[in-house]
Order: C-alpha cells, then structure tokens, then sequence
C-alpha cells in the first residue's frame, strides 16, 4: 500500500491533469462561440446541454461518484455559460418595455442560460425602501418613486455583465436613458395591447393600471411613451408569439452583430 505522502503525490498529479483538461476545454468553448458568430448559429442551444448530460449520465452509469461528479460537471457547464457571456458581452443589458412586454420572465431566461447576474430594478428598491412599489405610490407618489429608479440606474453603473429588467416608465427620463446608455445596451421589448393585458390582468402590483386594467388605457399609454422607447432602443424585439427562448436567441443574435 502507497504511504501518505505518495497518495498525496498522486491526487497533485491529478489535480495538474484536470487543471490542463479544464482549461483546454474552457478554450473549445471560446472556439465554439467564434463559430457560431461566423456562421451565424444559435449560441443558445439548451437541447445542446441536455444531450450532453444525458451522454455524461450514460457514461457514469455504475461509478461509486456519480452523484458527486455530476455535481462538478454542473459547476463546469455553468462556467462555461459565464465563459460564452465575456465573449459575447463586456456591458450591462437593460431590458425596456410596456408593462407585460415579457421583461423579468426574459432577464430570469436571460441569466440563466448565459451565467449572468440578474437584477430587477423593482425589486431593489423594494428592497432599499423597506415597502412594495403599491406602497411607495400611495405614500410618496410617483416623482418619488421615479426618483429611487434614477438612484438605483446610478449605482448600478459600477457594474457590468448583469441582466437588467426595468419598470416600464424607466425611459421617461432623460437621465436614466443616458445612464443605461453609458455602460449597457437597451433592448426594447414590445407587445400588443391586447397581449399585455393579458399577461398582466391578474397582477395587484400595477399602481398605474389601478382601476385602468382595459386594452384602451393601456393602448393609450404605450401611445404617449412610444417614441420614448424607441428613441432609447438599441435594439427591439417584438414579444407576442414568441417562445422566451426565441426571444433570448433573438436578442443575443442581434446584440452581438452590433458590437
């Protein structure tokens, strides 16, 4: 039997060999984000993951480790996410739109698939305010509230490489576009009236659509903000129809060919 010191040689040795193959690997991934760019491919392709566990599953079938080496092989793949998000984005990505248009359900997508941060900008001031958006109106009104949206796009100039959901009336200043505009890319997200209202009907945390829940309201409302969004825009993406997963294809697809 090998003494301590030669078991313990022999896991270094190991450690070197999964040093190398790990950095190989993480080097065929940056390989595979080139060729996708250049030939124009889907660079999310989550049935892409799942055949690949499944062949991984396959190959443990019997190892005494499985369990613990699946839970690796889980930390790999999501780094690997993180290694296709700095080849494809060095800035923030602020998700814009109407009410309903599919922001948070996208950056929840959005994040996962590219290992990216997420963060909801109502929720941090929800968080910071200690009271719910509802609650913030009905206390303070709505230039306050505006102002806590202004204060948090500020702070979160420090960061970079976050998924960005933002209020529908976040473009109503000046200030806050120009803040999303200095580390960051706006996606506008659209959807019809009709589609919006569905999607947000049962929502009790809507305090611009109290006692306004109708296609009229809303159709009138995304009128008066219409050239806001578009002139913020870098990019937009129409929602209705659309599963989330082509509407993230889509936004990575066309926010990589304009940087």
């Amino acid at each position: 039997m090998k003494d301590l010191e030669q078991i313990r040689d022999s896991i270094s040795h190991c450690d070197d060999q999964i040093i190398s193959a790990l950095a190989e690997r993480m080097k065929y991934i940056e390989d595979i984000i080139g060729y996708k760019k250049q030939h124009g491919m889907p660079i999310l392709q989550p049935e892409q993951e799942k055949h690949q566990e499944e062949v991984l599953v396959s190959k443990l079938e019997g190892n005494p480790f499985k369990e613990e080496i699946m839970d690796i092989f889980s930390y790999i793949v999501r780094n690997s996410r993180k290694i296709q998000a700095k080849s494809l984005f060095h800035h923030n990505i602020f998700l814009v739109g109407f009410m309903g248009a599919g922001k948070t359900t996208v950056s929840k997508y959005l994040g996962s698939m590219l290992a990216l941060e997420r963060v909801e900008i109502d929720d941090l001031i929800v968080e910071k305010e200690g009271m719910s958006i509802n609650n913030i109106f009905k206390e303070y009104g709505e230039e306050y509230f505006r102002n806590c949206e202004s204060n948090t796009l500020i702070e979160l100039q420090k960061r970079n490489q976050l998924v960005v959901s933002c209020g529908g009336g976040i473009v109503l200043r000046d200030e806050n576009i120009a803040s999303m505009k200095k580390n960051g890319r706006m996606v506008l997200l659209t959807a019809t009236p009709d589609t919006t209202l569905e999607r947000v009907r049962d929502s009790d945390e809507r305090p611009i659509l109290r006692n306004n829940m109708n296609v009229e309201f809303i159709a009138g409302l995304m009128d008066k903000r219409r050239e806001r969004y578009l002139k913020a825009a870098d990019i937009i993406i129409n929602t209705d129809a659309k599963t989330v997963l082509e509407v993230c294809e889509e936004i990575v697809g066309r926010l990589t060919a304009i940087d």
